[in-house]
């Protein structure tokens, strides 16, 4: 059995038709009529992955916001945790006062 190619008729065993072939417009000689054609199959193929993209688009962007959310939440935490550190702060003022202190007690 030979193998199938972009140029092979339809199969009615498999159910599959001929595959298209790529072609470069710019090294092909086209005539407008199939040039226009090329372009509504195309402009076919955009709106039929148009929503597809669109809730992608929109997916993508609701997980980059939240990321962000997430990140810019975690930040006011780690600030509002800060204050252990300047009680630790203060507490360090007391000690070195307290020694201070002590050393210049006779």
């Amino acid at each position: 059995m030979a193998a199938s190619g972009p140029g092979d008729s339809y199969d009615a065993k498999s159910g599959k038709g001929p595959l298209a072939q790529r072609i470069d417009p710019t090294r092909e000689k086209l005539t407008p009529a199939q040039l226009q054609f090329m372009q509504q199959v195309q402009l076919a193929q955009w709106q039929k992955t148009l929503p597809q993209r669109r809730t992608r688009n929109i997916v993508t962007g609701l997980g980059i916001g939240a990321l962000v959310l997430a990140i810019y939440g975690y930040t006011f935490y780690s600030v509002s945790q800060e204050r252990f550190l300047d009680e630790l702060e203060d507490e360090a003022k007391a000690a070195r006062a307290r020694a201070l202190e002590r050393a210049s007690a006779p």
